[in-house]
């Protein structure tokens, strides 16, 4: 078959480190920081090695502005196939009317979803960023709180969940001409057909940006939204554990807004090795054996987040129903920047976040996020995720312990490696 890779030039390492040894040896090294430590960034994942030569392939050449059948270059055949692919694949994975996959990141495909949807100054309901919310859903920093008029939406002060009466008393005062449901550090199921209630009762479209939950909707172990939201918007790098990218799903009542919206407004030709890529991981998806790891990823985060309780790191929500642990570090005497670093030390990956009411300011934050799907991506289970809490709990209180801390991190990672060699 000749060299790795030569079938269709792509993903080869020896040809890598024969051009360029430096960044052959960046690589290198990236490859033994994701192998040697607890890899907890809840948006992170492993993509599968078939996601990773698709990603490296001649495919990252062409040039393809346009849809399948309508390009704006020759030469168009391969990536028309493989773009049909793609959205085919999504279309039954999700059970979608319309699939497009070429936004660059979900933060493109947000921006898609606004400019088809709504004009500027028009009137959006979300998610607050200090409750859970993302970027996109309004912060005055991004796009959609400098160009839209943003009216936000918390948690309970006693349950820290969705308060829908608010929601829904928030939508009838000020009428908003989209509601987003959905956000990037809520640990709980969101109640998609409530939103859509709330949405007709305004005569407002409903985005569901469901970056976070993907995955889980492809393998069954989280409710999906595509019966009720006018437009879906997510991510191809979390719980789907495909390559970095996004994607919208959408009725077929807004799909040529959605495609002209995408292309030509935010952005020019797409990635097509990307998009082969994504059809790889839609396919892997489809598997039986995606649903088994889809569940085991519900079932790590809830075992975390209980192990984690017994630490005396209070879980937001008191709980999960996702991929995601988010806890207050408070009672257990620091803080999520204090804690982010001693567990970084230790050789734990994970990021502060803020909690709903915290007093501290983001850069600081009382809280820690940590994800699941890595690590179930190495075959770890329960007794794992027990054993992952009492680390990170040592490691975040108690910065004489970090030594001990890695050495058993070091033990837990060689035991269920990244990428495992051979």
């Amino acid at each position: 078959m000749g060299r790795p890779g030569s079938e269709f030039y792509g993903a080869d390492p020896a040809a890598l480190a024969r051009g360029d040894p430096e960044v052959a040896g960046v690589l290198r090294e990236e490859l033994g920081r994701v192998r040697g430590r607890l890899q907890l960034i809840a948006s992170e994942n492993f993509a599968s090695p078939a996601v990773l030569a698709a990603l490296g392939s001649v495919l990252g050449n062409k040039y393809a502005e346009g849809y399948p059948g309508g390009r704006f270059h020759a030469g168009c055949e391969a990536a028309d196939r493989v773009e049909r692919l793609a959205v085919q694949r999504a279309k039954e994975l999700f059970g979608a009317e319309h699939v497009n996959v070429q936004p660059y990141s979900g933060s493109t495909a947000n921006l898609a979803a606004f400019v088809a949807l709504l004009r500027p100054r028009d009137t959006v309901l979300a998610m607050e960023l200090s409750h859970g919310g993302h970027l996109t859903h309004g912060s005055r920093s991004n796009f959609s709180g400098r160009w839209f008029d943003v009216v936000s939406y918390g948690v309970r002060r006693d349950t820290e969940t969705i308060d829908y009466d608010e929601v829904r008393d928030l939508a009838l005062r000020h009428r908003p001409d989209m509601i987003i449901c959905g956000a990037a550090a809520y640990p709980r199921t969101i109640d998609f057909a409530v939103f859509r209630g709330i949405a007709d009762e305004v005569g407002a479209w409903l985005l569901a940006d469901v970056a976070h939950e993907i995955g889980l909707i492809a393998g069954g172990a989280a409710p999906s939204p595509v019966p009720y939201a006018d437009v879906v918007t997510f991510t191809t790098h979390k719980s789907l554990r495909g390559p970095r990218g996004g994607g919208i799903l959408c009725t077929s009542e807004v799909a040529g807004r959605v495609d002209r919206a995408v292309f030509p407004f935010v952005q020019g030709g797409p990635l097509m090795n990307v998009v082969a890529a994504k059809a790889v991981a839609f396919g892997e998806a489809l598997r039986p054996e995606f649903r088994v790891y889809a569940a085991q990823v519900v079932a790590n985060a809830k075992a975390l987040v209980q192990a984690l309780a017994e630490e005396d790191l209070r879980p937001v929500t008191g709980g999960t129903d996702t991929h995601m642990a988010l806890v207050d570090v408070r009672d257990a005497g620091t803080t999520g920047v204090a804690a982010e670093t001693n567990c970084a030390q230790a050789g734990i990956v994970l990021n502060r976040n803020t909690v709903p009411y915290d007093p501290e300011p983001p850069r600081v934050a009382s809280g820690l996020r940590l994800g699941t799907p890595c690590v179930t991506t190495q075959g770890m289970g329960v007794p794992e995720m027990k054993e992952i809490a009492s680390l990170v709990a040592r490691a975040a209180r108690d910065p004489g312990a970090i030594t001990s801390v890695a050495e058993r991190v070091a033990r837990l990672t060689a035991g269920h490696p990244a990428y495992p060699p051979g």
